[in-house]
């Protein structure tokens, strides 16, 4: 990248600025996995900006043709995306289906796969159809679609796998006593190698993560320094997935809208390299208190955000190793 970045780590670094310019500047044919979550087509607008229903397929397919160039051949774009309701009516916006179907046709990606993110813990809404006049349920899932520069992305479903049902548990604890190979009814011909312990079950595409965090380290600096976290933040349990599933160690993982820089915090914890684009100088700082050591003064992390927020280029691996070297004297 020509520019300075807004503050980088021993892994990645974050820029300010419009994601378009930003992921010109990025080498074609060198990104592993582009894994985001943009401004949803809302009715009711938010503070971080929003598009208008009609006009979203064509914002978003700005962003996504350069994606398609960015992208190594088996790498991947995972796009999350909430529903909408139609302006005044109840009834559903399809932007977010139009997105897959304009992006395979007309952009060249494939869509691998898609998922369905549910969250137990999202608020009822809209409120006029569900709290007032109770007529829809609460909309409590996204959309997230993977998309694949070629019909052959990289991914290896070994690397998140779930937990086993206890049931299964106790199958694999003595597989003839409670298991008999046969055909069932649905026609599937299941072998006694059901029977074989894999390291966990291989995960649905219905992802249930809850979003409930609400006392961690980024919260924790936006509230010691006084300014508001940002409002739609993702958990970080939906990227590191995606970023188990789809890259390796050492792969490249953009963020380009970065938010509070979930997405980056993440692959850092992961062994990934990232790069993360946010147009708020504002919210790109705050997101710096996710890479920080815990334990810094209030003065530190207002002095951090505040020349974040100037402009200065931060090297926050330099406040890490103050840090441990503070602590062991």
């Amino acid at each position: 990248m020509e520019r300075d970045p807004a503050y980088c780590t021993e892994m990645g670094a974050a820029f300010c600025g419009d994601s378009r310019d930003l992921l010109e500047k990025l080498p074609d044919n060198s990104v592993n996995l582009v894994v985001t979550s943009p401004p949803f087509a809302l009715q009711r607008k938010k503070e971080y900006g929003n598009k208008e229903q009609h006009e979203y397929v064509d914002w978003l397919s700005e962003f996504a043709q350069t994606v398609f160039r960015k992208l190594r051949d088996d790498g991947s774009f995972v796009l999350d995306l909430g529903g909408a309701y139609r302006k005044g009516l109840p009834t559903r916006s399809l932007y977010n289906f139009r997105i897959p179907i304009h992006f395979c046709d007309n952009l060249g990606f494939h869509l691998a796969e898609d998922f369905y993110w549910y969250n137990p813990s999202k608020l009822p809404s809209p409120i006029e159809w569900v709290n007032k006049r109770k007529i829809r349920a609460k909309d409590a899932v996204n959309t997230v679609w993977w998309f694949s520069k070629t019909q052959w992305p990289k991914a290896d479903v070994s690397n998140v796998l779930t937990e086993y049902s206890a049931r299964m548990k106790k199958l694999l604890r003595d597989p003839e006593a409670f298991y008999s190979a046969k055909k069932r009814p649905s026609g599937h011909d299941i072998s006694i190698g059901f029977g074989k312990n894999n390291g966990g079950a291989i995960p649905s595409n219905l992802l249930h993560i809850p979003n409930t965090e609400s006392n961690g380290q980024y919260l924790g600096g936006c509230k010691a320094v006084g300014v508001k976290g940002h409002p739609a933040r993702f958990p970080e349990r939906l990227p590191r997935f995606f970023i188990r599933f789809l890259t390796e160690p050492g792969d490249l993982v953009v963020d380009f809208f970065a938010g509070s820089n979930t997405a980056g915090a993440v692959a850092e914890n992961e062994g990934r390299c990232w790069l993360a684009f946010e147009e708020r100088i504002d919210y790109l700082a705050a997101s710096a208190f996710r890479f920080l050591p815990k334990g810094l003064c209030c003065n530190t992390l207002e002095s951090i955000y505040e020349r974040i927020c100037s402009g200065d280029s931060l090297e926050l691996t330099d406040y890490t190793q103050q840090h441990e070297l503070f602590a062991k004297t």
